[in-house]
């Protein structure tokens, strides 16, 4: 599609996208941005035109434009010649939108749009900052790295040149989260008595097959427990083709209840005693920040293993429990969560060390480097007409 013309000048383009994961963190750095003083007209997102910015960013306010193609795989196949051709169309869309917007900075979050982005902004002349969400970078942001003026991380170990430690940005609604004071109303809300620990399996927009048998053979062995109750968020892709292992336990002194997917994270995250999910930076970032006690099955496909490096840095801090994909089932779910609940005070003191990796300040150090960083727009207009 072509870019839409901006309602006003542009300050800042935001490039990246494809899962919430990237898209989100651009979110709050964007509202950080709002909050400093500019215009939500003066930002602009661009993104694929597969990504799950489509819906996201205009809903939060902003203006996005869309580009073609998909990225590269990253092994020898015949794909990646139609996708090569498809990241230079891209690029060269990317380079017309920059020419046109001439914003001061591009900052890229990662994923497909982030790459050809970056590299209009780099034969521009336009200074590029890149936000890095997880322990071991991604491809994009490993590519775009290279010529950014600096590389926000939210590690300290992450290997990204000019890297400044500022912590993953997450959504405001999750940083206002105070779980000693919103956990009454949070329970309520969710039906779950007071004399219950909730335990809330996340699995995804669509799912995680292994955390999801886990869980449905954990509540059949919990059944008969009237002290717990479980808030299973099982994803709609699952939720279809697992519709058959999903247990009946309408009546049974356990609390279950299953839901294809879960539109108040905030909420879950105030009610809950102990998460169980997948390792993506953003759940990562968002348990930290509300300093919710874990248990971590990361995703054995993600690029780069970063899951497991992101669980990682979470359980030596004392403030989540990694487990490998390969040995969860029902019965390592169950034994883990009631050692963890077996053991006074053991939540608590993990839910504090989970804490102390919370950065709720993330989203304003990322604007706050945009800021250093952006340069008056130095963008020489090409004779021919494009």
């Amino acid at each position: 599609m072509s870019p839409p013309e901006p309602s006003a000048s542009v300050w800042a383009v935001i490039a990246g996208g494809g899962t919430a994961g990237h898209v989100n963190p651009g979110l709050a750095v964007a509202q950080a941005l709002v909050r400093s003083g500019h215009r939500p007209e003066e930002i602009h997102f661009v993104g694929s035109d597969r990504g799950v910015e489509h819906t996201l960013v205009p809903a939060a306010g902003f203006e996005l434009t869309t580009l073609p193609g998909r990225g590269l795989q990253r092994r020898l196949t015949w794909q990646n010649v139609p996708s090569a051709w498809g990241m230079a169309q891209a690029v060269a869309q990317a380079g017309r939108l920059l020419r046109r917007l001439q914003p001061s900075v591009v900052l890229g979050v990662g994923g497909y749009a982030s790459v050809p982005c970056a590299l209009a902004a780099r034969r521009l002349g336009i200074p590029v900052v890149v936000a890095e969400q997880n322990a071991a970078p991604g491809m994009a942001n490993r590519l775009s790295g290279r010529w950014a003026r600096a590389c926000a991380v939210s590690f300290p170990d992450t290997k990204l040149p000019r890297a400044v430690v500022t912590g993953n940005p997450v959504r405001d609604e999750v940083q206002a989260i105070d779980r000693a004071s919103h956990r009454a109303a949070a329970r309520a809300a969710l039906g779950v008595d007071d004399h219950r620990r909730l335990v809330a399996v996340v699995s995804g927009s669509l799912g995680a097959a292994r955390v999801n048998r886990a869980a449905f053979e954990a509540a059949r062995y919990w059944a008969d427990r009237d002290d717990l109750a479980v808030h299973h968020v099982v994803g709609r892709r699952d939720w279809r083709e697992l519709a058959d292992l999903r247990p009946d336990l309408a009546g049974a002194p356990l609390q279950y209840r299953a839901v294809e997917y879960e539109h108040d994270m905030g909420r879950v995250y105030a009610a809950a005693d102990l998460m169980v999910g997948r390792a993506g930076a953003t759940s990562v970032a968002e348990l930290a920040v509300v300093a919710l006690p874990s248990v971590l099955v990361p995703l054995p496909s993600a690029p780069g293993d970063h899951q497991t490096a992101n669980a990682a840095r979470l359980a030596r801090a004392g403030g989540a429990v990694l487990v490998p994909d390969a040995d969860m089932d029902g019965a390592r779910l169950v034994a883990e969560v009631d050692a963890l609940m077996g053991e006074s005070g053991r939540l608590e003191a993990m839910g504090q060390r989970a804490g102390q990796l919370g950065r709720r300040d993330a989203d304003r150090a990322v604007a706050e480097l945009l800021e250093e960083h952006a340069g008056v727009p130095r963008i020489r207009r090409r004779r021919r007409r494009e």
